[in-house]
């Protein structure tokens, strides 16, 4: 931040979902990152100007209240149990918030969120301006604090690491929990449901995106999630489904045969999208980039489209104008993080980023066969694969966190016929 700056993180609010009812809350991203405090309606002030460097302002202890929505910690709570070195009431800040830019040279504040807020410093600023022949500087820069705080959320520290691990086994019991509805005549969302069941019943807070359970033809909708259909003999369920532990995401997607044996071919789909996805964690190390990683699994998914007949001609033509895109329309990797499509830019200075230590991002190459494309083999129509693990950059290579949820052809069709 520099010296004589100010920095203000709005915590997030409770969401109306219809009428009185709201949707469970969950904390801003960036504000969990920096407090650790989950509670709606807070604000955190950091400050290099002499001031208390870390205050909290957060909704006060109110016995009649809490008996309606839970505990809170109050001013005390806020100190004692989440180390800020000042705790103020939430209704204060408003009226607390001229002073603390008066001394402040640059201000950081994301702009757009709270307008009240947002007029309030301009408005502050400008009569500061106004009284410069007072000797009375205003800030000369309103910042945003998120070009300091998401480069730090891309780098993972060991302990972010570690509760990352742990989302990974529990997504891995989840699917496999999940894989043993994929049979003829269950559902959709009975798959969704062990699985979201087994997230709850390990300690993770849900679903850390709305779960996909694509069965059939519903496979190839990329975000698919009304998941309402039964299952049908012979083709395949896609599951995109990871948990949140302590606001971290996992991300994973595995496709399994419903009954427990792929068809010809589902497997063979199936067995282009896993060399393509080995392709793209080989490049998964330091100084290589996502770039790579998706250009390995592009040829890979070519070369195996040519093999099967749904694309003709030569590979590197066929990449070059992009005709996979027909069966592969999304990227290889996202970062992942606190979001399960983490902050973090993907190009410095105009140049695709170089991977480093710390980084975690996924590997999921994907092959999506229209069930109306009238010029794909008929064999094929209606089949969607997706196969996704969760990859930390190391010192060498990477670390796959969630190489334990199986991929190899014979360990998914177990999952599915184990009981």
């Amino acid at each position: 931040m520099g010296p004589d700056a100010v920095a203000f993180f709005l915590g997030a609010a409770p969401v109306t979902r219809s009428a009185d009812t709201e949707y469970p809350f969950r904390q801003d991203s960036d504000f969990w990152y920096l407090s650790g405090f989950d509670h709606p309606g807070a604000v955190a002030v950091l400050r290099t100007d002499g001031g208390p460097e870390y205050t909290l302002y957060v909704e006060p202890r109110d016995r009649e209240m809490e008996i309606w929505t839970g505990y809170r910690p109050g001013t005390l709570g806020a100190k004692d149990d989440y180390g800020a070195d000042e705790a103020v009431p939430n209704a204060d800040f408003r009226e607390h918030l001229p002073d603390l830019v008066r001394g402040a040279r640059r201000i950081y504040h994301v702009l757009g969120r709270d307008p009240e807020i947002d007029a309030l410093i301009c408005r502050t600023t400008e009569q500061l301006r106004l009284r410069s022949r007072q000797g009375i500087e205003p800030a000369d820069a309103i910042i945003d604090p998120r070009s300091i705080v998401h480069p730090m959320r891309l780098f993972k520290e060991p302990v972010e690491l570690e509760i990352m691990r742990r989302a990974a086994a529990i997504s891995r019991e989840a699917h496999a929990a999940g894989a043993k509805f994929a049979h003829p005549g269950a559902h959709e969302f009975e798959v969704q449901a062990a699985i979201e069941y087994t997230f709850r019943r390990r300690g993770a807070r849900g679903a850390a995106y709305t779960t996909i359970v694509g069965g059939g033809k519903n496979a190839t909708v990329l975000h698919y999630v009304t998941n309402a259909e039964k299952l049908r003999e012979n083709e395949l369920v896609l599951v995109d489904a990871g948990c949140e532990l302590e606001g971290y995401a996992s991300d994973v997607t595995r496709t399994y045969p419903i009954g427990g044996r792929f068809s010809a071919a589902g497997r063979a789909v199936y067995e282009v999208v896993l060399g393509a996805q080995r392709a793209g964690l080989e490049q998964c190390r330091p100084g290589n980039t996502l770039s790579d990683v998706h250009d390995a699994s592009v040829r890979r998914i070519v070369e195996g489209l040519v093999e099967l007949g749904l694309l003709s001609g030569d590979v590197d033509e066929l990449i070059g104008n992009e005709a996979y895109r027909r069966f592969y329309m999304h990227n290889t990797s996202h970062w992942l993080g606190l979001d399960v499509h983490d902050v973090g830019s993907y190009r410095l200075d105009g140049a695709h980023r170089p991977l480093e230590t710390g980084m975690v991002f996924t590997v999921e190459p994907g092959v999506y066969i229209a069930a109306d494309d009238a010029e794909a083999k008929p064999e094929f129509r209606g089949i969607g694969v997706r196969i996704e693990d969760d990859v930390a950059v190391t010192t060498n290579g990477c670390e796959n966190l969630t190489a334990a949820i199986p991929t190899e052809p014979e360990e998914v069709e177990a999952l599915v016929t184990e009981r």
